[in-house]
């Protein structure tokens, strides 16, 4: 790409924090419209489809189990607590982060919501955790809300098996085979390749009753053609 040579280092340093606070807010539009039309029985990512035909003006943003990376779950705080310096409040750039930072807590609901249909609790359940990377195919950790849905998971009594084939640290699991035996219901944080391309059959052979697929990248169809219960963010 060109150099753009702006007039100092602070237009050029707003310019970062604009690009990563635009796609914060973005993506919190678009979680706040999955969670809406999931209770209507739409399915977020044909809407997505749908809208994205408009040759201008809309730009795609998807849903997820939350936000992470050192950016875009970052930099609006930066603008958040300059704008207070300045006498300034960013009522805006706050409620997008509250509700990126919400989705790990709507993401273990939608579960709960899941064990209620089968009559069962999250307390004791076999939940087999997928991804502790905050993005696929990656082995960056930070901010990564797959922590948090683990840390809510054991809070309310869960027994959790994590496998990320990329932060093998973290996992307490050795492959992705131990963790769908041990587990009853799989939660997917991370959309790796390898989870993306999984053999689904697995799922069946393992006899897993549920999943919530925080990325919106499985084959539902397919899923829900074996008789496991299938949930995403906005489709279901």
């Amino acid at each position: 790409a060109e150099v753009l040579e702006l007039s100092s280092v602070k237009p050029a340093e707003a310019t970062k924090i604009m690009e990563n606070t635009f796609r914060d807010v973005n993506i919190a539009f678009v979680n706040e419209m999955a969670q809406s039309f999931d209770k209507a029985g739409i399915d977020i990512l044909e809407v997505i489809k749908g809208a994205s035909t408009k040759p201008f003006a809309f730009m795609p943003h998807y849903p997820g189990a939350g936000v992470g990376g050192h950016c875009i779950s970052q930099d609006p705080y930066y603008m958040i607590e300059k704008g207070r310096q300045l006498g300034f409040n960013h009522e805006f750039l706050k409620l997008a982060r509250e509700i990126n930072n919400n989705m790990p807590h709507y993401t273990v609901e939608l579960l709960e919501n899941v064990l209620k249909k089968l009559k069962k609790t999250i307390k004791s359940a076999k939940v087999g955790v997928l991804g502790l990377a905050y993005k696929g195919n990656v082995d960056d950790i930070r901010e990564s809300p797959a922590f948090e849905v683990i840390n809510i998971l054991k809070t309310k009594g869960a027994d959790v098996f994590i496998f990320d084939p990329h932060v093998k640290a973290g996992s307490n699991v050795k492959d992705l085979d131990e963790l769908l035996n041990k587990s009853d219901y799989i939660v997917l944080v991370t959309d790796h390749g390898e989870f993306k391309t999984m053999d689904l059959e697995k799922l069946k052979k393992n006899k897993i009753l549920a999943i919530i697929d925080g990325r919106n990248c499985l084959d539902k169809e397919k899923i829900k053609s074996m008789g496991i219960l299938y949930h995403g963010i906005g489709r279901s």
